[in-house]
């Protein structure tokens, strides 16, 4: 009578073990990854709204406001593909707001700068931070 060779592979158990364990890592890690994919989507409209600042800055030093009769004198950029970007002016041409309206996966974040430099977080949806800067987590700001 030959020998019994021991049994090679896994047991049921082991197999549900290891699936649920799976699991449980895909549940924390998906929505932490796709926060931070959406976040990511975030920088280029707060690049384009600096950008955009720094123009304006450079027109008024120029021509000593920021208008072109009742517009913003220099274009919104259009660099921010799931953004907005829209101008208004205030003061009779001696101020203007830039504001960032994200549409699609980043609806909800909307962002401003003035012409005094002022960056606020208008909203987010995890909630708008209490101090003016930029915010792409919600409540808080990174310095």
């Amino acid at each position: 009578m030959p020998a019994l060779s021991p049994r090679r592979g896994f047991t049921l158990i082991e197999l549900m073990v290891a699936v649920a364990v799976a699991a449980i890592l895909a549940a924390v890690a998906l929505p932490s990854y796709t926060a931070y994919v959406q976040r990511a989507r975030v920088p280029p409209a707060l690049d384009a709204l600096g950008a955009y600042y720094t123009r304006m800055e450079q027109r008024y030093q120029d021509v000593g406001n920021y208008a072109n009769g009742a517009d913003c004198a220099v274009a919104v950029p259009t660099t921010a593909p799931e953004f907005a970007v829209t101008c208004a002016l205030s003061n009779a041409g001696q101020g203007f707001t830039a504001t960032a309206t994200g549409s699609g996966k980043v609806d909800g974040y909307v962002y401003t700068i003035n012409h005094q430099g002022v960056r606020r977080t208008t909203a987010h949806p995890k909630g708008t931070p209490s101090t003016n800067c930029w915010s792409i987590r919600g409540q808080t700001c990174d310095s």
